[in-house]
């Protein structure tokens, strides 16, 4: 997709199709990624706030499923809850792409993976290390990376670390710390995220006191490799989980890390919603690609 896209080469796969994008959440990348990815694609987007949605009102998931099956090829949900996905996904007769839930983030490990990948040529046997808050990011890049064969350390203040059942998937590919130099020593990518998700508004300034050893700054990155990357899905509070000078250092490859989004997410719905003849989109190994 994306060597289609700089290359200006066609590849609308889903052309006529219709995508519909739910959001209960926020969001600049997840939703111009998604909308602009799917009319490369030759398809179109229908973007639905929950205020769009009888589901503010009081419809049931079930019902707002089976309604949009009759209506799109695809939908798209951030949300709070990963139930709720998981419920839209059960009565929905078209795919279901997780856009963000509390829980898990899947799109952005994928957009996070093909960056590294670009960069470091290969995953497996790669060490990644995660600074700051075992969130939803955290648990997806669990999964992700282990299921690429990397090895993850994840260093989170007590209390704070990620969810269980992600950790209990990957076996011993995962070592949990609270020590933020064990888990950057010698790693090969560094990824941190905001302290404060959307929701924990209300726990800001303690999260600040308690996370602040947690930054990703020069001394810390000093024990990474030398050739170490740095990885933040967005947005960033510079000075806060990661320091300006850091970011800055990193910025092409944090950048092109936002950038992938948009070409995952056109694999991904291409790979869901495409049928019969659509299937002309073949791969291309880029040269750095193993």
């Amino acid at each position: 997709m994306k060597y289609n896209q700089k290359n200006n080469l066609p590849h609308d796969v889903l052309k006529g199709k219709q995508l519909a994008m739910i959001f209960a959440k926020s969001s600049t990348r997840t939703r111009v990624s998604f909308e602009v990815g799917i009319n490369q694609l030759g398809g179109q987007a229908l973007f639905l706030s929950q205020n769009d949605l009888q589901l503010g009102r009081g419809e049931s998931i079930e019902d707002t499923a089976k309604v949009l099956s009759r209506y799109v090829d695809g939908i798209m949900i951030r949300t709070f809850k990963q139930s709720d996905v998981e419920e839209l996904a059960k009565h929905s007769d078209v795919p279901v792409i997780n856009g963000l839930t509390d829980f898990s983030h899947p799109c952005q490990i994928l957009a996070d993976l093909m960056t590294i990948r670009e960069y470091l040529t290969v995953l497996e046997g790669k060490t990644v290390a995660w600074v700051g808050d075992g969130n939803n990011v955290c648990n997806s890049l669990i999964v992700g990376a282990a299921t690429c064969g990397m090895k993850i350390r994840v260093a989170t203040p007590v209390g704070y670390e990620p969810d269980p059942s992600a950790v209990e998937r990957v076996g011993d590919a995962l070592r949990l710390t609270n020590d933020p130099k064990e888990a950057v020593t010698g790693a090969d990518v560094v990824f941190t995220d905001v302290w404060t998700s959307m929701g924990q508004e209300g726990e800001a300034k303690e999260r600040l006191e308690i996370f602040a050893p947690y930054q990703v700054n020069d001394e810390l990155m000093s024990l990474a490799k030398p050739e170490a990357m740095v990885q933040h899905c967005l947005p960033a509070h510079k000075g806060e989980e990661i320091s300006e000078s850091v970011f800055n250092a990193h910025a092409g490859e944090i950048y092109d890390e936002a950038e992938n989004r948009m070409h995952v997410q056109k694999a991904i719905m291409a790979m869901l919603m495409k049928s019969g003849e659509q299937v002309g989109v073949k791969p291309f190994a880029l040269e750095k690609t193993a």
